[in-house]
C-alpha cells in the first residue's frame, strides 16, 4: 500500500481523462444510499435526494470535462435484492449523467478474473483498492504501489473483453 496526501474523492476531481471501476459483489448495501434501497424494497418512488445526489453531479462535471467514468460489474444471476436495486435505480440514474455501466454475467460461464478485488482505476496509473466487510460496508481504500499496475489493467481488460452494454444485457434480464 502506498500512502497518498489525495483522498479517493481528489482522484474524482484531479483525473485526467478516464476512471474505471470493478465492481464484484452482491450487496453494498451498509455503504451509502440505505435510505434509497429501504424505499425501493418498500415499492416506493425514488427520493429528489436519491435523483440529486453528489456523485449525479462528479459524474455530470466529468463527462461536460471529457472525461469517461465507467464501471464493470460481475454478478451472476438470480439477483440479489440490492444488485435489482443498484440496477435498476442507480445505475439508469448515473448513466443520465454520463457514466457508462458494463456487465461481466457469469451466471452460466466461468469468472475470467477470479480473486479480482473491487478497485478504482484512474488513468492507467492510480490504483484504489476498495475494502468492504462481509455484508458490503466500504471500510476505506488503499492506493497501491505501481508495480501493482499491470495486474489491475489486465483485471480491467479482461473484463472489459468479456462484459456486454448494461443496456444489452438489461433488455435481455432486467427485472
Amino acid at each position: 500500500m502506498t500512502t497518498s496526501s489525495k483522498t479517493l474523492g481528489d482522484w474524482f476531481k484531479d483525473f485526467d481523462r478516464e476512471a474505471f471501476r470493478l465492481e464484484t459483489l452482491d450487496d453494498y448495501s451498509k455503504s451509502g444510499g440505505v435510505d434509497a434501497y429501504r424505499a425501493f424494497l418498500a415499492g416506493e418512488p425514488q427520493s429528489e435526494e436519491f435523483k440529486m445526489a453528489g456523485w449525479v453531479t462528479t459524474v455530470g462535471n466529468a463527462v461536460q470535462a471529457g472525461k469517461r467514468i465507467y464501471r464493470v460489474h460481475v454478478l451472476a444471476r438470480p439477483l440479489t435484492d440490492y444488485l435489482r436495486f443498484e440496477l435498476s435505480w442507480g445505475y439508469r440514474r448515473n448513466m443520465a449523467a454520463g457514466e457508462e455501466f458494463f456487465i461481466l454475467d457469469t451466471t452460466n460461464e466461468e469468472n475470467p478474473i477470479p480473486g479480482a478485488p473491487d478497485f478504482w482505476l484512474f488513468g492507467e496509473k492510480v490504483i484504489g483498492a476498495m475494502n468492504y466487510d462481509s455484508e458490503g460496508k466500504y471500510l476505506g481504500v488503499d492506493f497501491l504501489e505501481e508495480d501493482h499496475l499491470s495486474t489491475f489493467l489486465a483485471y480491467r481488460d479482461t473484463a472489459m473483453a468479456q462484459a456486454v452494454p448494461f443496456t444489452e444485457w438489461w433488455a435481455k434480464y432486467g427485472e
